[in-house]
């Protein structure tokens, strides 16, 4: 075990296995072993081959492959969320649940200072067992945990969560901020009691989680999320750990000729590109009124979606004519994108996400401007403290009661960030400027980590 700063710290990750959770697992390993740790990091053996890439140290970073056990409902060969439809994942995490033996034989032979973990809520018991410290790591804002925890908190055990108290800041929650319209508060509260395997809905295996781990962390800065920092560390009486922004690794691929060229067709920031993820899948209607708010813009645009529930094909889905009349400015692709050099393209001006962490990071580091359609669970969170807390973008109008948005509310979100004029463009131009030249400032990044290194060494004192 190590105990003081000059000896290499050893860590096992173990995320919830899907891409955007072994994603930012993977960020802070690289992170960490680019300054001399040793990262052991769990992983299903074909889900490894796609990762491989993204080691940047694999001489410090050892994948070490776990089979999932059989369970009844899982694909055979499914060993991610992206093999799987939404409603399989229970029986991915169940699988999860499965392998506890064989992590905890390997935890026993790694004998590592830190195991970091998300959903796998039994974890902390297994590693204190053998004298490791068990870190909760985020991958989404920590306002979404801070929400979490307290929502169990003033929310009676056992019961279903009220969906009324989701509509009203909770009571002495540090924001007033994050408040939830009905349809998000009937899908936020249907999440957290869904059974989520182990005979455990989601909200108790997040809370098992963060109650039981010995500190959590977070991608993000105290400058940005310190209220909510203080107030986890005030009422929970343990330490909110922030590593910084952890950014993506500067890209060394180039955008592919198709994008690259389409793009360069257009001037400075014309064009709008929305994107909703890896895994978010919307209906028919919903589908079909983004696509029609972004031709209404006028403005050229690039939209990166999965085909809607119900259809195998993006072209199948689209509404009558729609083709024809954007064919000169409009792409609507159903394929995987290069998010990430898309957005730095000088040709893209707004970006309309879903609001999931990994684009949000991506997004803050970029000129385009922020439009807003979240879908589930943190995501509204995360939407409120962007729109109303940091002003940095504004959310597409939605109706209360089901979340319905027609193509006028997509268009008039997007004309209100892009417009020259608009009074509301401004400001938020001004706070997502301000914002980008913080979180690029020279040296904020090794600062961060470095404060972050120091504080997991604290913890072995």
């Amino acid at each position: 075990m190590s105990q003081n700063n000059n000896t290499p710290l050893h860590i096992v990750m173990y995320p919830w296995l899907a891409m955007g959770h072994i994603t930012s697992f993977l960020r802070i390993g690289n992170e960490l072993a680019e300054r001399g740790h040793k990262i052991s990091f769990f992983l299903p053996p074909k889900t490894q081959l796609r990762f491989t890439s993204q080691n940047r140290y694999p001489e410090l970073i050892t994948f070490i492959p776990i089979a999932l056990p059989s369970v009844a409902g899982l694909p055979v060969e499914a060993e991610t969320t992206n093999d799987i439809s939404a409603e399989t994942r229970p029986h991915l995490m169940t699988a999860m649940d499965l392998t506890k033996d064989t992590i905890e034989a390997h935890l026993v032979d790694l004998k590592p200072d830190f195991v970091f973990f998300d959903f796998t809520c039994w974890m902390p018991e297994s590693a204190r067992k053998h004298g490791i410290k068990p870190i909760y790591y985020l991958t989404t804002l920590l306002v979404g945990a801070a929400y979490t925890l307290h929502l169990s908190a003033v929310s009676p055990t056992g019961r279903p969560v009220d969906e009324s108290l989701l509509m009203s800041p909770l009571p002495s929650f540090p924001s007033p901020f994050v408040t939830l319209q009905a349809h998000e508060a009937r899908s936020l509260a249907g999440a957290f009691q869904f059974d989520f395997g182990g005979g455990l809905t989601f909200l108790e295996r997040v809370v098992k989680s963060l109650i039981e781990c010995d500190a959590f962390c977070s991608k993000t800065c105290r400058e940005m999320e310190r209220v909510y920092c203080e107030f986890i560390e005030k009422h929970y009486g343990k330490p909110a750990l922030t590593a910084g922004p952890v950014l993506p690794d500067p890209s060394s691929a180039k955008l592919g000729d198709r994008f690259d060229k389409w793009l360069a067709g257009f001037g400075s920031g014309q064009v709008v590109y929305c994107a909703f993820g890896s895994e978010c899948t919307v209906d028919l209607l919903s589908f079909q009124e983004l696509v029609l708010g972004l031709e209404l813009t006028d403005r050229p645009f690039l939209a990166s979606l999965k085909a809607p529930i119900g259809y195998e094909t993006i072209e199948s889905a689209l509404p009558e004519g729609f083709l024809e009349r954007t064919k000169e400015r409009g792409i609507v692709y159903g394929g995987w994108v290069q998010q990430q050099l898309i957005l730095k393209h000088p040709s893209v001006g707004c970006f309309v996400t879903h609001c999931g962490a990994g684009s949000l990071s991506e997004a803050m580091v970029n000129k385009c401007q922020l439009v807003m359609i979240p879908h589930a669970v943190d995501q509204f969170i995360n939407a409120r403290m962007m729109s109303l807390e940091l002003k940095v973008g504004v959310e597409v109008e939605r109706r209360d009661e089901d979340g319905f948005f027609g193509r006028e509310d997509v268009q008039k979100a997007v004309d209100s960030v892009m417009e020259e004029n608009s009074e509301v463009g401004k400001e938020v131009r001004a706070n997502h400027a301000k914002w980008r030249e913080f979180i690029l400032k020279d040296g904020l990044e090794e600062s961060y980590i470095i404060s972050f290194i120091d504080s997991l060494y604290d913890l072995l004192r």
